[in-house]
Parts: C-alpha cells; structure tokens; sequence
C-alpha cells in the first residue's frame, strides 16, 4: 500500500472526499515528523511507536579495498510496532 492506496481507504472508511482524506493523511505524517525530528516519541495506539534511537560509531571496511574505516555516529528513526498489530500479522 502507497500513500494514494491509503488517502483512498480513509476517504472511503470516513466517507470524505480523497482531497480531504489526502489533506487528513498529509497532516498527520507532517505532526509525526516533526515530533521525531524534535526527539520526541510518537505512540500511536494500535499502530505502534516511532522514535529515534542513536548508533554508535564503530568501525567499517571498504568492500573493495578491505581497508578499514570509520563510521561516525548517528541518529536513525525506529518504528516498534503495537502489540496488536504484531498479534494481526501472527495471526
């Protein structure tokens, strides 16, 4: 499922037209980036949790060469799916 597939499915559970539905959808991913990108944790009930999370720097090797390298330290966005959804999908 894409963006479209999704703005289509909630126009059609809501009973709105796509244009709402989209405006609905942009609305919320704009709200949840913004939060992560602030640091903040977003939980959204019975879908899941977006966070960031901070990897450490560590040291890489260059496939081509095999010499070493180092990779410095860096944020990434993590998504820890809810209880319920996992269940869904065990199903």
């Amino acid at each position: 499922m894409n963006k479209t597939d999704l703005v289509a499915v909630v126009a059609a559970k809501t009973g709105s037209t796509k244009r709402a539905a989209e405006a609905a959808v942009n609305a919320v991913v704009a709200a949840v980036a913004e939060a992560v990108v602030a640091g903040e944790k977003v939980q959204l009930a019975g879908l899941g949790t977006f966070s960031t999370k901070t990897r450490a720097a560590r040291t890489g090797r260059n496939p081509k060469t095999q010499k070493a390298i180092k990779i410095p330290a860096k944020k990434t966005v993590s998504f820890v799916a809810s209880k319920t959804v996992k269940e869904a999908v065990n199903k």
